[in-house]
């Protein structure tokens, strides 16, 4: 099964490998397929074990733990970390998120360590966002926690319902507008910290509709993250790329968590 996703394609060509060193690919829901015999009685070596392909439960139960090990990341770094410190936190953990990230996705094997460090680092992160929101506007962290995951189970259901699909095209421009928007923000951020506002990030109309748009992008991204974890299960790709998929969901969602989180200060900011 051909994928319009490089990555993907990538590690389709992995698994091609693994097949022939005995499994065979998952079924059309996803259950393993049938690992390859080799007649031994007639003198051909026994199979060798069988490498379980990737499900969707699997993507279901690491995407779990990753955001168990963010929330508890989160709350600890909360409690923690000195108010004085919030802000070398939050710096810190930033810089260091976005580097893994970076390592993740433009690593060649599926990684657990890194992508559970990740989510560590990425726990500090948006605890010490979250603790800087909390303590200026009461109650923020809850709303945009439920908004957050909201938008993640109907964009869910969207999916499934086929309301949504991940054409070639859809595909392109998504891709296109998460790098847009990620070269915007850090052009926008070096700017900042030379002392230039650019009016984005100020809760200005143009800060409001630039989170909008960052919103819509972000949610929309899940249907990528569908769209990959149903050609990865497809492929029969190796069950530790489940890993992957989920890194994908928890990027997404840390994503729209944040700019939520930013959107709903701007309406409060006067509060």
């Amino acid at each position: 099964m051909k994928t319009s996703n490089p990555v993907l394609a990538r590690l389709g060509q992995a698994a091609e490998r693994e097949r022939s060193a005995g499994y065979a690919p998952a079924g059309p829901y996803g259950q393993p397929g049938i690992p390859q015999q080799y007649p031994s009685q007639v003198g051909y070596p026994a199979a060798p074990p069988a490498v379980a392909p990737m499900t969707v439960d699997d993507v279901v139960v690491k995407t779990v733990a990753l955001l168990g090990i963010l929330g508890i990341t989160a709350a600890a770094a909360w409690v923690l970390v000195p108010d004085a410190l919030v802000g070398a936190a939050w710096i810190g953990a930033a810089v260091v998120g976005l580097v893994l990230g970076l390592i993740i996705s433009f690593s060649r094997m599926a990684n657990p360590a890194l992508v559970i460090a990740y989510a560590v680092v990425e726990g500090v992160f948006v605890g010490m966002v979250s603790k800087a929101f909390e303590t200026l506007y009461d109650g923020i962290v809850l709303q945009a926690a439920v908004a957050s995951f909201g938008i993640f189970f109907l964009m869910a259901m969207l999916y499934r319902a086929k309301v949504i699909r991940a054409t070639p095209a859809f595909v392109k421009g998504m891709i296109a507008a998460m790098v847009g928007l990620f070269a915007v923000m850090l052009i926008n951020l070096v700017l900042a910290l030379f002392g230039v506002n650019t009016g984005l990030r100020d809760g200005s109309p143009l800060a409001i509709g630039f989170s909008l748009v960052c919103i819509v992008v972000a949610s929309l991204s899940f249907v990528l993250s569908f769209k990959e974890i149903e050609d990865g299960v497809r492929m029969g790709l190796p069950q530790r790329y489940s890993w992957v998929a989920a890194f994908g969901i928890l990027v997404s969602l840390v994503w729209l968590y944040i700019e939520i989180l930013r959107l709903l200060s701007y309406f409060q900011g006067d509060d």
